[in-house]
């Protein structure tokens, strides 16, 4: 080639003598200028397929080799094409090399010129014997392999699916050479990992049965190589195969049979081993369902499999060579892989035979094996019945920490990680902390985290939990990332039992006390006292106005987001001691005037709630934080996948429980059911008659001490419906009457606040004794009440006197802060002079619509509003008969209808609305007292459609609002006002 195509020789000596990248540019085109003439053929000389048939031998190949050469140095080559292909069509050795070698390189599978070049390679691949370029003495199998090295690297769907079947055909083919036959193994690969469904393994598993047995070396390392990519897809097509690599294995391993040129330092054949042991792993069952068969074959080949991974375990050693002791060891580390993946199911003398072995590894000096034996023991701890055997090595594991080489560093820590549990938690948790502070950077960020999520996972005490944490912000707190020390605050948020709460914040405002501490430390310190620092207000030199003279003094020194989440810790202060507010006053004045924006707003809103809110309001919008939701998979562990993938020991550490969490799990639980449970049966009694709206929050309980409870008599409760219903739209009214007592009611509202005044008047001949009336809190009514002395007692020895004819009273200031469905409950109890105990569960007429606003639409505003809330969600819609003995509707009835709709339910009527004189429209807002994040009222714009039927005797109501009980409430309301009407 030298003497031959000296040109080339000089074309890249030019390029390499260039001394810049212009003048490589510039010789590089003066070249492909050069090459693109000489291609070019007009007349007589262009051939069929485009080349220029003037050209010799010599020529073509020398041009071809430029234009290669070119191409590899990254520049752009788009002509050629057809002198390659002539190239290749050559029935010379030198020509269909050079060919080949082009087309590997300048042309894609997807190329138009591709087709016409499709049956040569056929040909080449299924006729073998091109001519020598010297002698022309016949080859077997040059053509065969240019032509498998080409398939292998051309990509392109269409030629894979065009040849895949000659390929196979020329693996499996008798007549292939060993050298043929190991690269169609390869050719094959490369085009199965292309395309994985070109191979069929319940097809190919008889193939691939009859290459394992081939004598050949290179051709049974090729294959495996192949069967490892097919298994590696479908393993269950090639599970028949496991025998075969059996017996390879036993024949390398146990007798030693191999060709001398496949010795590697005394080692036979270590790829093949490698690669068979590999194939082995995918089936981690194998000793069992092989333990299972009847036949002897099986259990043959499972006791050779077993002999041969006990001789690796025992007769691999160290050696003073170092390319024999790597080659060795790899077969090792390989055997140990197969010992894990087999787990439980393989034999106990082998994982104990491992262990100890890589205990021997992990104290050498050779800083490779070191690192092998401290990864693969981290695979073999996962194991059931290795962690006493891995806590032996636990103080080599920790000398390892220290080691000069970072990535035998990292495997230790991540050994460390894996061998932890309740018992060894602390002291492993201890000296990693301990180590933390002589740590370089590079390792720091990984040690915190898995420190963290350590701590987490077997703190007995969670206190002790918050002191590790607290340790690694003071050590390195650089490195203490957000979801840290976020885990922290919802950790102590979520297990209110005890006094963690308390002691983490008496913890925190310690550790903020001195003037230098690490910003993280007062972020975290800021939030948790925002939100439990009224827990230790009460102790020596932990006041409210000490907590935030601590705080502050990290302010001039804090970035924008520590200032922001202390920002919202100061009106937290604020709001809960009177002392702090004169101090928080002037730092929310300043910072209302800050050039960063959250800042800017969090200190206006603040500042302003307190005049904008009532204190109920403010104290309402104040409170601690509810419990953080409970995720499968913490940031932390998500955080550590993402750094060491979801296939790592450590991963999978970090993902199963540990004692500790599933007794707080627990205990979470069993607290979340006895809150369910309460509430299901305030809900059970709450709906104990099934009415829209119902005047009986639910059954009497038993009184005290067992003794029989009178309740509402059930020929009183139609008169109370009515009574009830009327109420609802009506100011004033009866709610309650009968022999003994009478209750009234009077009612006025404004926006989201009511006025409610009941009375309890005695009708009886005797006075009523320990009379009580005990209102249930709501989660959408804030109430404030207020009450004869005694009235509003819980205990059974409490409550008041009501003498005859005189009354007792009930005022309630209510206002809504979201929207509802059903009316507050009320239980009255009192006691007669012998002694009978009466009880009687009434529910107040406070509904949806007492917090209605008129709004007055136009047609055209009404009925784009109607057609913008359609929706499951958003319509409710029933039809009610007029009672049986009622008037038929009439235009009289409509107008009774419409002044329910305005007057009771205080809807606007929407004039011009109605298509017919049977048809009632109005719209109102539902006024709340809760506030958006801009500061204004969250209110609920409501439309209602009443639709007569005068035939049917039947009207439809149909609700539509933004908020699902909104449209339920306002439903329920007009049906029972419509029955009365």
């Amino acid at each position: 080639m030298s003497t031959q195509a000296r040109g080339l020789q000089n074309f890249i000596s030019d390029l390499r003598n260039a001394k810049s990248k212009e003048e490589e540019q510039k010789r590089v085109d003066k070249e492909l200028a050069n090459i693109r003439k000489k291609f070019t053929a007009t007349g007589k000389n262009l051939g069929e397929d485009g080349s220029n048939n003037a050209l010799n031998s010599y020529s073509r190949k020398k041009y071809v080799w430029k234009l290669v050469y070119i191409h590899v140095l990254g520049y752009d080559v788009d002509f050629g094409h057809a002198e390659v292909l002539a190239l290749v069509r050559s029935t010379k050795y030198s020509e269909k090399h050079v060919g080949y070698t082009a087309l590997s390189l300048l042309l894609r599978g997807d190329d138009p010129m591709m087709n016409s070049i499709l049956n040569t390679i056929r040909k080449d691949m299924t006729n073998p014997g091109p001519t020598s370029a010297k002698n022309n003495v016949p080859t077997t199998d040059t053509a065969q392999a240019l032509a498998l090295c080409s398939i292998a690297n051309i990509s392109g769907l269409e030629l894979i699916q065009t040849l895949h079947s000659e390929v196979q055909h020329t693996l499996t083919a008798k007549s292939s050479t060993p050298c043929v036959k190991k690269k169609a193994a390869l050719c094959l690969l490369r085009l199965v990992r292309t395309s994985p469904k070109l191979v069929t393994g319940r097809e190919f598993a008889p193939h691939m049965a009859q290459l394992l047995q081939d004598k050949h070396l290179g051709v049974l390392t090729s294959s495996t190589s192949l069967l490892y990519g097919l298994a590696s897809q479908n393993p269950q097509d090639y599970q028949t195969l496991i025998p075969y690599a059996v017996h390879i294995l036993g024949m390398l391993v146990l007798k030693k049979a191999c060709a001398r040129e496949y010795l590697y330092y005394r080692t036979p054949s270590p790829w093949l081993q490698i690669k068979l042991l590999k194939f082995l792993q995918l089936y981690p069952q194998a000793l069992s369902s092989g333990q299972n068969e009847n036949d002897n074959g099986q259990e043959q080949h499972i006791v050779q499999l077993i002999s041969v991974v006990s001789k690796i375990l025992t007769e691999t050693d160290v050696s003073d060579s170092i390319n024999k002791s790597n080659a060795d060891h790899a077969i090792l580390f390989e055997a140990v892989n197969l010992i894990v993946t087999w787990g439980s199911s393989g034999p106990s003398q082998l994982r104990e035979g491992a262990m100890k072995l890589l205990g021997k590894f992990i104290s050498v000096r050779e800083p490779n094996i070191r690192y092998l034996g401290l990864l693969t023991m981290a695979k073999l701890a996962q194991l059931e019945g290795t962690a006493e055997s891995i806590k032996k090595h636990q103080s080599t594991v920790l000398v390892s920490l220290k080691d000069a080489d970072i990535s035998v560093r990292r495997r230790a820590l991540g050994l460390l990680f894996v061998m932890c549990d309740t018992d060894n938690a602390e002291r492993i948790v201890d000296e990693l902390v301990a180590h933390l502070a002589l740590a370089d950077a590079a390792i720091r960020e990984e040690m915190v985290l898995k420190i963290a999520i350590l701590a987490e996972k077997y703190a007995t005490d969670l206190r002790w939990y918050v002191d590790t944490i607290l340790k690694l912000i003071s050590i390195s707190g650089d490195h203490v990332s957000d979801a840290i020390w976020h885990r922290v605050v919802q950790i102590v948020t979520n297990h209110p039992q005890g006094d963690l709460q308390a002691y983490t914040a008496a913890t925190l405002l310690v550790g903020a006390s001195p003037r230098r501490c690490h910003e993280t430390t007062v972020r975290v310190a800021a939030y948790v006292l925002g939100e439990f620092g009224f827990l230790v207000a009460e102790r020596p030199g932990m006041s409210g106005e000490e907590q935030f003279r601590i705080l502050h003094q990290h302010w001039a020194t804090s970035d924008a987001k520590t200032r922001a989440i202390l920002t919202s810790t100061y009106a937290k202060l604020a709001n809960l001691y009177e002392e702090c507010r004169p101090l928080v006053a002037p730092v929310f004045a300043r910072c209302k005037n800050s050039v960063d924006v959250e800042i800017q707003q969090r200190s206006a809103e603040y500042a302003a709630m307190r005049e904008a809110f009532s204190p109920e309001a403010v104290e309402d919008l104040l409170r601690e934080m509810p419990p953080f939701e409970d995720k499968k998979q913490s940031a932390l562990e998500q955080r550590l996948c993402e750094k060491e993938g979801e296939d790592s020991a450590a991963v999978a550490k970090a993902t199963r429980p540990s004692a500790a969490q599933r007794q707080r799990q627990a205990q979470s639980q069993a607290a979340a059911r006895a809150a369910e449970e309460v509430a299901a049966q305030q809900a059970a009694e709450q709906n104990a008659i099934n009415d829209p709206i119902s005047p009986i929050s639910g059954n009497p309980g038993a009184g005290p001490l067992d003794r029989s409870t009178v309740g509402i008599p059930k020929d009183v409760i139609p008169a109370m419906r009515k009574a009830f219903s009327n109420l609802c739209t009506s100011p004033s009214g009866v709610l309650f009457e009968n022999s003994l007592l009478q209750v009234g009611v009077k009612h006025e509202y404004v926006g989201a606040q009511g006025r409610i005044s009941v009375f309890f008047g005695n009708l009886s001949k005797t006075p009523l004794l320990h009379f009580r009336a005990i209102v249930d809190e709501s989660d959408h009514l804030r109430i404030q009440k207020q009450g004869t002395t005694g009235l509003l007692d819980d205990g059974d020895d409490g409550g008041c006197s009501v003498e005859v004819r005189t009354q007792a009273k009930l005022l309630l200031l209510v206002e809504v802060t979201a929207p509802f469905d059903d009316a507050p409950a009320m239980r009255v109890m009192f006691e007669t002079e012998d002694g009978e105990l009466h009880e009687y569960p009434l529910r107040l007429p406070i509904v949806a619509t007492c917090f209605m606003e008129p709004v007055t639409l136009e047609p055209g505003a009404f009925m784009q509003r109607w057609r913008s809330l359609e929706g499951q969600d958003r319509e409710c819609q029933e039809v009610v008969k007029t009672p049986a003995g009622a008037d038929s509707i009439d235009e009289e009835y409509m107008k009774r209808i419409a002044h329910i709709i305005t007057d009771g339910l205080k809807f606007g009527r929407c004039a011009g609305c109605d298509p017919t004189p049977w048809t009632v429209s109005g719209a109102a807002t539902f006024r709340t007292g809760s506030k958006d994040d801009n500061g204004n009222n969250i209110n609920v714009g409501c439309l209602v459609r009443v639709e007569a039927n005068p035939q049917a005797g039947a009207f439809r109501v149909t609700t539509r609002t933004l908020h699902p009980l909104c449209s339920k409430a306002v439903k329920n309301v007009a049906l029972v006002s419509i029955k009365l009407a």
